[in-house]
């Protein structure tokens, strides 16, 4: 098992890693709309969806993979209104149309609108 750590992605805020790479496949852990460099949630779902994916990009580039290698997403929404937003951010990114599931949730932590996991293939 190998620890992915890249200071181009917000520092995980609590007891785990970025990501992790294990028999040949990276798990991301929940990224979210936070800028890496300011260490801010930016502001509305738009710009936390695109910060999110921004920063799997580069725990992607880190762990030696990117988005066409993506196999399975889990895709967290504080507001299940926000879906077409967060939906044509999405496709954008995700062009290999990964398996996806995607909820609404109560809370999610620090006041994220949106918050998505990734699975793919080193």
């Amino acid at each position: 098992m190998q620890i992915i750590s890249t200071q181009n992605a917000p520092k995980a805020i609590g007891p785990y890693s970025q990501a992790v790479v294990s028999n040949g496949m990276v798990y991301i852990s929940g990224a979210a709309g936070v800028d890496p460099k300011t260490g801010m949630l930016l502001d509305g779902i738009e710009k936390q969806a695109e910060q999110a994916i921004k920063n799997i990009d580069s725990i992607l580039k880190t762990a030696g993979t990117d988005f066409s290698k993506v196999v399975k997403t889990t895709c967290f929404l504080q507001d299940m209104a926000d879906f077409s937003v967060f939906n044509g951010i999405y496709e954008k990114a995700f062009v290999s149309k990964p398996a996806r599931s995607c909820v609404a949730v109560k809370e999610l932590p620090a006041h994220f609108l949106c918050e998505i996991e990734v699975i793919a293939e080193v």
